[in-house]
């Protein structure tokens, strides 16, 4: 088996005259071969547009013969199975804490290996969580226990399920092969960003837990951990508003917003540490705006699919601004978990046919931002989140048009762009939300932006606040080989919550990676 990359068609090009791509890179002539695609990818530069081909051939070359070729472009293919050695005899069951992409794929490796993992989460079901979701965009109460944020599939269910991932661990195509097994499109194999949609990856989530509960694994909804009983340094159970749950080993996949739960472990002596995260505004442009920008002339080509971008910026003073979890054809939403502070995030459903384009543009900040102390970054998200939501009444959340809030005035009317966020929003003066410093940072960025995409710095473009829920601000320390918690035996922090992994795929090849230390040990 052979892997090949590089290799290009354009866009009015056939599929088909990607075996003659084949033969040439390869240097052969004979046609009996076979090959799957393993990558597409999008090249829009120079405004000539083509399609980028990763592919893997079923055919034998000497390693004389590769050693000609750029290593790069043409290798040896070795597929990677994922195996566990399971080493760990059975005994108490192990509880899993949070039902989102760690959680989830923790708890099926577990169950397929045989050992019934009890899974505890504080939110509801999705359908459920979607229902109490829907009714607090539309105005209704907030449900803190069961939101954006918290709930079966985490915050990814309600953020586009973008599978997008800088990771190259062999894992990542473990976790698409679960997705695909259990209803996402095939396409998300291949594609360079691929994403499910809220829409889909819902059913995908369903699916999972349908596939954990007949091997054995239990799942409970609406069921908030409150403590974790340890002894000596050593977990004992987990204790619930529903009662305790007795074992030696606790799988923490809390989600970056448990707020109360990195509480609860800093209290109780669990090692930890501040980590840096991101704070910033969700910006709104025409989603027209963007393909044009991106693919020129061809724009309104049909074949080509709603147009990304992912940007980054270094300000004179050294600091740096990025976009992030860019939606394109979506809706800036409401993120918020607790009362009286207001948080925003981007999603879009599979089609991603609706008017505007969206991302977050945040800046990195550290300790000299939000002070020493390891539950400072947590306290710092928290009031800048206090201070959004007091500029609007019934989390309607804070916006200001580009060219105003560069020009520090605050808007009056929308022009070319209106806000997708719900349950509403109110004209305020951005600027007095963060510092100046990360004010300054922001708008340096949003500038010269429009260097590297055309309109990015729109005037009329709008910005939404705030955009806090980055990362985590917080990491739970653990041993790196054995995933364990270096002060508490039998604790495994994993996940986005505990600070070693962001966004879907690297949460779920996280929990893996967790629970294949468990059951090796």
């Amino acid at each position: 088996m052979i892997f090949v990359n590089n290799l290009k068609l354009g866009i009015d090009e056939p599929l088909d005259n990607l075996r003659d791509k084949i033969k040439n890179k390869l240097k052969i002539k004979y046609d009996g071969f076979e090959y799957e695609i393993y990558r597409r990818s999008i090249d829009a530069r120079r405004n000539k547009i083509q399609f980028v081909y990763s592919v893997i051939v079923d055919i034998d070359l000497s390693k004389k013969n590769l050693s000609k070729f750029n290593h790069g472009e043409v290798r040896e293919y070795v597929k990677e199975e994922f195996k566990v050695d399971v080493k760990r005899t059975k005994g108490q069951r192990p509880v899993i804490v949070g039902f989102g992409p760690c959680g989830i794929f923790a708890a099926l490796t577990l169950a397929r290996y045989g050992f019934n993992p009890i899974v505890i989460e504080m939110g509801e079901s999705i359908d459920e969580r979607t229902e109490s979701v829907e009714s607090f965009w539309k105005g209704k109460p907030l449900n803190t226990r069961s939101n954006v944020q918290f709930g079966e599939g985490g915050a990814g269910t309600f953020s586009d399920g973008k599978l997008t991932c800088r990771s190259q661990d062999p894992l990542i195509r473990e976790v698409l092969d679960v997705f695909v097994k259990h209803g996402a499109p095939e396409e998300i194999k291949i594609l360079q960003k691929p994403h499910i949609g809220t829409d889909i990856l819902k059913e995908v989530i369903k699916s999972i837990r349908g596939e954990i509960i007949s091997l054995g694994g239990e799942v409970h909804f609406n069921t908030k951990m409150t403590d974790i009983i340890i002894e000596d340094g050593k977990v004992k159970g987990v204790a619930t508003d529903k009662g305790e749950f007795e074992t030696d080993s606790v799988f923490l996949a809390l989600g970056h917003s448990s707020r109360d739960s990195f509480r609860m472990l800093h209290e109780k002596g669990v090692s930890m540490e501040a980590k840096p995260f991101a704070v910033g505004f969700r910006i709104e442009h025409p989603q027209t705006l963007i393909n044009k920008a991106q693919y020129g002339d061809q724009f309104e080509n049909p074949i080509l699919p709603q147009a990304e971008y992912q940007l980054t910026y270094r300000t004179e003073k050294g600091r740096g601004v990025y976009t992030f979890c860019m939606c394109p054809g979506g809706r800036v939403i409401s993120a918020c978990s607790e009362e009286h502070r207001l948080c925003v995030n981007g999603m879009s459903y599979h089609s991603r046919n609706l008017e505007n384009a969206n991302s977050a543009i945040i800046t990195n900040i550290n300790e000299e931002d939000y002070g020493e102390g390891i539950l400072s970054g947590m306290e710092y998200q928290e009031k800048i989140e206090e201070v959004a939501f007091n500029m609007g009444e019934n989390y309607f959340a804070p916006v200001q048009l580009v060219g105003d809030y560069i020009e520090n005035r605050t808007s009056t009317d929308f022009k070319r762009v209106f806000p997708t966020y719900k349950p509403g929003t109110v004209f305020k003066d951005l600027n007095e939300i963060y510092s100046d410093e990360i004010n300054e940072a922001i708008k340096e960025a949003i500038i010269n932006l429009n260097k590297k995409l055309e309109g990015f710095s729109l005037k009329d473009a709008v910005l939404t606040g705030v955009e806090t829920r980055t990362s985590s601000p917080i990491r739970i320390v653990r041993d790196k080989e054995s995933f364990i918690s270096i002060n508490t035996k039998g604790l495994y922090p994993l996940g986005e919550g505990a600070g070693y992994a962001g966004g879907i795929m690297s949460s779920a090849v996280d929990g893996i990676k967790g629970a294949k230390a468990y059951l090796e040990d």
